[in-house]
């Protein structure tokens, strides 16, 4: 992991809490499939999952991320170079069997969420003790969706992670480019002084970091770092509406710009909505985009 050191405050001074790795790696996998979806935006499907007996491997986690992507999760207790390798591996099975995914999905979160798997955007999650730089560069070598985790232990009571990488790839997918069409006409439609702000906002957002990726959906463009941390509607014609992963209770909100929707359906992700109507609004509201960032 990176340099950051954590310190624990007392009334006599501050001591380090040192970090340390999981005594086994089912430690870590334990855990984070417990948490999946606060860890890591992924809902949790299955544990161990037989490959069958072509393949003959078990898959360590599967799961469906907050886009409806398709998601591999592996585990190594420290460095280890195979599991990039291996997650590929997996990977690949994943793409010839996407009716048995499929029909995981439905017996675990329903039939809803069975039709609207996003193909187009399978992930691999990779979360280790660390990882070399060889495996840095290796990941930005392959055409598929890969997240490079470091995790860490504090102490007994706290647990870290850190993206050392992330690259977004694609697969072949039909249905892309109906999204995408839809999109573009969505613009199309609005024109004008709203389509130019959609594009500012869709720049402001990519550059807040590096690792910042945008999977496209029919009704939404989510941007993502590990998890979502903001969702872009199409222009409407007076407006751009953007749901952010940023806590309402923590922003002083303001009628017409911003709003606590949670508990409101919508598309995309995220509770605090931004209405932003002109330059000015977009200049306004980059602290919130950098608090959800902040939390992604």
């Amino acid at each position: 992991m990176s340099g950051l050191k954590l310190f624990h405050k007392t009334s006599s001074g501050v001591s380090e809490v040192t970090p340390r790795l999981a005594d086994v790696e089912a430690d870590v996998q334990g855990l984070i499939e417990a948490h999946m979806e606060t860890l890591l935006g992924v809902r949790f499907l299955a544990s161990e999952y037989g490959t069958g007996p072509v393949h003959g491997g078990r898959i360590d986690s599967l799961g469906l991320d907050e886009n409806g992507s398709p998601v591999i999760v592996e585990y190594k207790r420290g460095v280890d170079a195979g599991v990039i390798n291996q997650g590929l591996f997996y990977l690949a099975w994943l793409m010839d069997h996407r009716a048995e995914f499929e029909h995981l999905v439905r017996d675990r979160l329903g039939s809803t969420a069975a039709a609207q798997v996003l193909w187009s955007g399978p992930r691999l999650i990779c979360i280790a003790g660390d990882f070399t730089r060889y495996d840095v560069h290796a990941v930005r070598e392959h055409r598929r969706s890969i997240d490079l985790v470091c995790y860490r232990y504090f102490g007994r009571d706290h647990f870290g992670l850190e993206t050392v990488a992330s690259v977004t790839g694609r697969s072949a997918e039909p249905k892309r480019v109906r999204r995408r069409a839809f999109w573009a006409q969505s613009v199309r439609q609005q024109g004008g002084a709203m389509a130019e702000l959609a594009a500012a906002v869709d720049e402001v957002l990519v550059g807040l970091g590096d690792g910042v990726t945008r999977v496209q959906r029919k009704q939404y463009r989510a941007y993502q770092r590990l998890r979502n941390f903001a969702c872009l509607i199409p222009p409407q014609q007076t407006k751009v509406v953007v749901y952010l992963k940023a806590d309402p209770a923590a922003v002083d909100l303001v009628p017409g710009f911003t709003r606590d929707v949670t508990g409101l359906g919508h598309h995309g992700t995220g509770d605090l909505e931004v209405q932003l109507r002109t330059v000015q609004d977009l200049e306004r509201a980059q602290d919130l985009f950098r608090l959800s960032y902040a939390v992604a």
